[in-house]
């Protein structure tokens, strides 16, 4: 028997959430030890994982097959593709910066109302909520996926709306009612979401008489797998609304600026960075795996509706006057890009899409950490309370100035990358939906440039005159991500080389070939 890598990676933050719960309340730091240690040694497990993985393999690899349920098909099954893997390391990677940046914003808190804020709880739902994700990366069987793809949303509406930030203006009775108002809006949409998918599920599996998707696509190779076109179209509408809400995708966004804004910054980045890549993953895994012609047939919608998320997202952040729904609303245009990208049905569109996904999850964390850092020193999230700081505290502003240029795609900057394959490869089937996204750059200059205008340079205001420039704690977290952001940038080969030979496998899924490029023959 094989050892169980996959289950060991998630198990390991799933039982250190267990032991940080467990840590006495008076030994706080312990438990913040506790944590990062644990997801210390998640990061080197994916890391593992990584380097064992066979970009030019088979399709699924590391697989673990168990009996689970089988009087209903159920069954416990892991594996991973290339996709799979760069979005465990992204995820492992991450929680290490998550914990360190959010060390102190669980302490107990003095206030007016004597409200206790659980450090242990804190990092046990981020570790809990690492566990989920990596499952969900992981699984094969499509009942087991739906089962972290909705457990997950149990500590993050605990992250939500009882760790909320502290940067809030008003009384905090109104900061608590915004916080749980938050919570509830991402428990709703996302439970919506998966209601409907848990219908599609069970529809499937009536279809199919299996969860498993390896022995779904052996039915379908050996030509005996029998949907009508009616009923196919159904069951992935089923799954897609669910990685819409996830994803998010417009009009399926609007919780997303509300929990970002209320969240700490470390969870707003667990948000849009670790959980939201569950559903753009899901598009690739399962709407077009399971359902190839019906993702087809859906794909003009869906790219309209990914060229509103681009340039409605761009559009509201340049218009938007606190920091932290800016970069949520921005980040609603980069899904937009990430979606574009999958349902472009061109290698490069998705190979784009995929490094999009890793790319986004570390300049928003870059970005969304330092205006975090930011943020705890002015105790204001507006954009106008701000002015002078680059005069003042020089390498918080600029770290903000990289995690804003990654944002925009800065060539030299891992994101460009991406984004440069996800434009080429839509324009390569799609021309016009390819030129109307390139108006998502423009408009993330503009919001980006604005941004730092409008906090870092001019006159010095009185508020920030006294602020400290990052701690070793604080560059401790952000330097590496900026390192990985420009090496990345300069040199994208290691990741493209594993996830590559799996956009292949998703092409030949939907019987797509590549466009091939229109020469107009010499004279």
């Amino acid at each position: 028997m094989n050892f169980p890598l996959l289950t060991v990676t998630a198990a390991t933050p799933a039982v250190g959430a267990i032991l940080t719960a467990a840590v006495p309340a008076a030994r706080r730091t312990a438990a913040k030890w506790l944590a990062l240690l644990v997801s210390l040694a998640t990061l080197a497990l994916a890391a593992v994982v990584a380097v064992r993985f066979e970009p030019g393999g088979a399709r699924y690899q590391l697989t673990e097959s168990h009996a689970w349920i089988p009087d209903f098909g159920v069954s416990y099954e892991l594996g991973v593709d290339g996709i799979g893997v760069a979005l465990i390391a992204l995820t492992a990677l991450l929680i290490p910066f998550i914990i360190v940046a959010g060390w102190h914003d669980a302490d107990p808190l003095e206030t007016s109302s004597k409200r206790w804020r659980p450090t242990q709880g804190f990092f046990a739902l981020i570790l809990m909520v690492e566990a989920m994700v990596l499952l969900s990366f992981a699984a094969t069987d499509v009942f087991l996926f739906y089962i972290f793809f909705e457990a997950m949303l149990i500590p993050m509406y605990f992250l939500i709306g009882g760790f909320g930030d502290r940067a809030h203006a008003g009384s905090d009775e109104n900061a608590a009612a915004q916080r749980s108002y938050a919570a509830v809006k991402f428990l709703l949409y996302n439970l919506a979401g998966g209601l409907i998918m848990l219908a599609a599920v069970i529809g499937l599996y009536v279809v199919t008489g299996s969860f498993s998707l390896t022995e779904i696509a052996d039915l379908r190779a050996a030509g005996k797998l029998e949907m009508a076109t009616n009923t196919e179209r159904l069951l992935f509408l089923g799954f897609f609304f669910a990685f819409a809400v996830k994803a998010p995708l417009w009009p399926l966004h609007t919780w997303l600026p509300n929990a970002m804004g209320e969240s700490t910054a470390p969870v707003a980045v667990l948000i849009t960075a670790v959980v939201d890549k569950v559903g753009t993953f899901a598009m690739l895994r399962f709407c077009l795996g399971l359902f190839p012609d019906a993702s087809k047939w859906a794909t003009p919608v869906v790219l309209v509706l990914a060229l509103i998320s681009i340039v409605y997202g761009a559009l509201l952040a340049v218009g938007q006057r606190d920091i932290k729904r800016l970069v949520a609303y921005a980040s609603i245009s980069h899904f937009g890009f990430i979606i574009l990208g999958i349902f472009a049905m061109t290698s490069q569109g998705q190979s784009g899409a995929t490094l999009y996904m890793v790319n986004h999850g570390l300049s928003t964390a870059a970005l969304m950490l330092v205006a975090g850092f930011l943020i705890s020193r002015r105790g204001s999230r507006l954009i106008a309370d701000y002015g002078g700081v680059q005069k003042v505290a020089p390498v918080l502003a600029g770290t903000f100035l990289i995690g804003g240029l990654a944002t925009l795609s800065l060539p030299g900057l891992a994101p460009f990358v991406s984004e440069f394959l996800v434009l080429v490869g839509t324009y390569a089937r799609y021309p016009a939906v390819g030129i109307i996204a390139t108006l998502g750059i423009v408009l993330a200059a503009l919001y980006t440039l604005v941004l730092y205008q409008r906090t870092m340079t001019g006159p010095v205001r009185e508020e920030v005159r006294a602020m400290p420039d990052l701690r070793l704690r604080e560059v401790l977290v952000v330097a590496p991500l900026i390192a990985v952001l420009i090496f990345l940038g300069v040199y994208p080969k290691p990741l493209t080389e594993i996830v590559n030979p799996a956009v292949e496998y998703t092409m030949s899924d939907v019987k797509q070939t590549d466009p091939r490029p229109e020469v107009e023959a010499a004279k």
